[in-house]
């Protein structure tokens, strides 16, 4: 799809205020809607080596709802670029991650609950991550654990992270406890490619299943899995149908690395128009930000395929010292390093979800666009009077910043208007998927961490 940019028309709706809902309990009588959309088959998979615990939830007691009472967001006004209007759909609500990751967890976590409650068999969640999945599994698991839902000998999580992302990383009450640690490690990969931890991850689950269930009388869930993220990322959707219906002259912008969370507000807005409560017409375009390290999604949606050989050429600027490209506005006009990894958060390479995330755009407009650290820095003075007064506003010294998501997604949408890569006069809903900084969290402890870097060192991590 070598000329995806596409053309939105311009009809502007009514001004809104602040709206907040929780994703999940406002809209929790939704969800099976959602599941049925997506899943053909609900029940539980049994099978060791692909076990997954279905996907029914637990009815709303008083400790299911004290558990899932951090998945509060809000949709509310930034301000006027030009003369585009600027609003943030909030994902960070929960302080103890400051991500969207928040609200697909919480519902991975409550679907284990709910089979351990009905079956008496124990789960362990296993999980590759670059850290925000990580994070907020951790915190679902122990949120879980808090309420009182179930023993932290029937439930239990390990995640696998890359080296790169260690400093990204949180303590918590599952490391600051030595049998929570013990019951709950993380493991580092220190190879020399972060995203083979999604690999080695599921060569151990599928290859090491039964023995880890022979030795702890367990079933281990590999939870990386696009329809478990998709499902809670549809109440995006029905959100923003109650507060501010979607038209074609609004853009919903993301910074991303597989789109899970775009293609669930996808999801989302397929049911809502099944009930005849939205519009197919009305459907918003869409645009990608990604940086420099994994620019996958855009080069698959502008050339075709994620084929590294169609980035631009930079060339290095002797009066400023930074390399320069002019041949592609989809891509950074400036930055430190053609190569730079400005969050390793983004770690994916030829994401599978490309083939679903193109015709969306194909059909409903919008474009990608890459983003350098460089322009977020020049952007930055720009965007702090817009967050400062949201649930994450951005700090004075940037250095502190350690989750880039939503600095890329507002940067993106800044340079895509500029270029004339989306249309202004319209709107553009910035998907606000995690931004905190060194004074929102304290780093995992590293006795918490166990190096690995082969199957049999996870292997032995576990025994």
């Amino acid at each position: 799809m070598p000329n995806a940019t596409a053309t939105i028309s311009t009809a502007i709706s009514s001004p809104i205020s602040t709206a907040t809902r929780n994703l999940i309990l406002d809209y929790y009588d939704r969800l099976p809607a959602v599941i049925d959309r997506y899943v053909p088959d609900v029940a539980p998979d049994e099978r060791v080596e692909a076990f997954n615990p279905g996907f029914a939830l637990p009815e709303l007691d008083d400790g299911v709802r004290d558990y899932f009472d951090v998945a509060g967001a809000d949709l509310h006004e930034l301000g006027e670029y030009g003369d585009t209007k600027l609003m943030l759909l909030d994902l960070m609500r929960n302080p103890g991650t400051n991500t969207t990751k928040t609200l697909p967890s919480l519902l991975i976590v409550a679907r284990a609950v709910e089979y351990i409650r009905r079956t008496g068999h124990p789960v362990l969640i296993f999980s590759p991550t670059s850290a925000n999945k990580g994070t907020a599994l951790r915190d679902a698991v122990w949120r879980a654990l808090d309420a009182g839902l179930v023993t932290r000998e029937q439930l239990r999580i390990v995640t696998l992270a890359p080296k790169s992302c260690v400093d990204k990383l949180r303590s918590g009450p599952l490391s600051a406890d030595e049998e929570l640690r013990a019951l709950n490690p993380v493991l580092v990969y220190d190879g020399p490619q972060p995203e083979d931890v999604k690999v080695l991850g599921k060569q151990f689950a599928q290859e090491h299943a039964a023995w880890f269930a022979g030795r702890h009388g367990s079933r281990m869930w590999f939870s990386l899995e696009l329809r478990n993220y998709v499902i809670a990322d549809a109440t995006r959707a029905f959100l923003e149908q109650d507060v501010s219906p979607a038209h074609p002259a609004r853009v919903q912008a993301h910074a991303v690395s597989s789109a899970f969370g775009l293609l669930g507000y996808s999801l989302g807005r397929e049911v809502l128009e099944e009930q005849k409560l939205a519009k197919v017409d009305d459907r918003a375009g869409y645009l990608l930000v990604q940086h420099l390290g994994t620019p996958d999604m855009v080069l698959s949606l502008h050339h075709g395929s994620h084929d590294r050989s169609t980035l631009p050429a930079y060339a290095r600027d002797d009066t400023t010292g930074l390399y320069t490209q002019q041949q592609s506005p989809h891509f950074p006009a400036v930055t430190f390093d053609p190569g730079e990894v400005l969050d390793p958060t983004f770690y994916t390479r030829a994401p599978v979800t490309s083939a679903e995330m193109n015709p969306l755009i194909e059909r409903f407009g919008g474009a990608g666009v890459v983003v350098s650290l460089a322009e977020c820095l020049q952007r930055y003075p720009l965007l702090r009077p817009w967050y400062e007064n949201t649930s994450r506003p951005l700090p004075s010294d940037f250095r502190t910043m350690r989750e880039w998501s939503l600095v890329m997604a507002t940067t993106g949408v800044l340079n895509a208007l500029d270029r004339g890569l989306i249309p202004g006069g319209g709107e553009v809903v910035v998907h606000g998927s995690g931004s905190y900084t060194t004074a929102d969290y304290q780093p995992l402890e590293r006795a918490a961490m166990t190096t690995v870097r082969t199957v049999d060192d996870i292997v032995a991590a576990l025994t």
